[in-house]
């Protein structure tokens, strides 16, 4: 498995405000992942729902931990419970 393939995965669509702000909010603190655009793919919105049980996005999956429908409020308190440490940016 590459590093790539052991990234968070952060499905998102193009033009989604809740999307660029969680995007800026991972960058600026340094957090890395991989970004799936779900227009895109068919497949791959078909697997977001499979995971998180909705259609809307941000949807994160951290390693098996699912967190759909989000903006930064709700992303800080989960990267906390699961031990991810917030860099300064």
């Amino acid at each position: 498995m590459t590093t790539a393939e052991k990234l968070p995965l952060l499905y998102i669509k193009p033009g989604c405000p809740w999307c660029t702000e969680v995007t800026a909010f991972l960058g600026e603190h340094g957090i890395g992942y991989r970004e799936i655009n779900v227009s895109e793919d068919p497949h791959e919105y078909a697997e977001m729902q499979r995971k998180s049980g909705q259609p809307r996005v941000p949807t994160l999956d951290w390693h098996g931990k699912i967190l759909a429908d989000f903006g930064v409020a709700e992303l800080v308190p989960f990267l906390q419970k699961h031990n991810v440490k917030l860099e300064d940016s």
